[in-house]
């Protein structure tokens, strides 16, 4: 697929559950967000009726998201499903790390080999503060857990309020440098007022380059982050919300009143 301006379009992006265990204080207040109802958040069924549809448009590319993915009842099932749709090279899943200790072993096994984890700071007592309500200590044995399964590569995501120089995102360099582990650093974006910056250590944020299209836990299709332009896969059907979408696609993103990260993955 291409869109009007001529970016190959083959990456997906599908949240699976709009709930988190964490509260971290970029993406969601302390007393937590008003959570869809069970029946609105999308079935495993359709959620490999779109990827299917969406890999015979020309995803390659599909990573899994959140919130937090695994939260999601039998979410090593829906990876053996997912994984099982030909024509997908690219499988990958982002999570927080907090239950990756018991999983990554069945994640593994069911065809999951590429995985992000988000880690930033790796001081307990800033830990707990950022997150409210998390233990270092469950994300730095997801992460060790991980890399004992042979998963790779293994990405951690660091958010950063402004420089890579700041005193956790420099301890976080160093902590991914001594275990061989990639690290992206990611400024602290603002849907309503549209400020987002390109990811340091990876290509997101980079809107000329941008082959993505994401699929929020309700199964909207979004064009851009920062867009509150949507295309209801219940509604059209997986391929017309696809094809819209793509046709849709802006050139850049400016602002969105409408997505939040709890529901899109970021």
């Amino acid at each position: 697929m291409r869109d009007r301006f001529g970016r190959r379009i083959n990456y997906l992006r599908i949240s699976v559950t709009d709930r988190c265990n964490l509260r971290c204080v970029y993406c969601r207040p302390e007393e937590g967000l008003p959570l869809e109802r069970a029946t609105r958040i999308l079935s495993f069924e359709e959620i490999i009726e779109i990827v299917s549809v969406a890999v015979e448009e020309g995803i390659d590319k599909v990573r899994l998201t959140g919130g937090e993915p695994l939260v999601r009842r039998d979410i090593v099932d829906l990876v053996r499903m997912v994984s099982g749709i030909a024509g997908i090279g690219d499988l990958a899943l982002t999570t927080n790390g907090t239950f990756l200790a018991g999983l990554a072993g069945s994640l593994y096994e069911a065809g999951l080999r590429r995985i992000n984890i988000s880690l930033d700071t790796v001081d307990p007592g800033r830990f707990r503060t950022l997150t409210r309500t998390g233990r270092l200590a469950d994300v730095l044995a997801g992460i060790e857990a991980a890399r004992k399964v042979g998963f790779h590569p293994i990405k951690l995501n660091c958010v950063i309020r402004e420089s890579v120089e700041e005193g956790d995102a420099r301890q976080v360099a160093a902590f991914g440098a001594e275990r061989g582990l990639d690290v992206r650093f990611i400024r602290e974006m603002d849907l309503v007022t549209g400020r987002f910056w390109q990811v340091i250590g990876g290509k997101g944020g980079l809107c000329s380059e941008c082959n993505r299209l994401r699929v929020n836990s309700q199964g909207v299709v979004l064009p851009c982050l920062f867009s509150d332009l949507g295309f209801d896969t219940r509604l059209l059907g997986p391929r017309e919300a696809i094809r819209q979408a793509v046709s849709a696609k802006p050139h850049s993103g400016l602002c969105s009143r409408n997505n939040r990260f709890d529901s899109v993955g970021g």
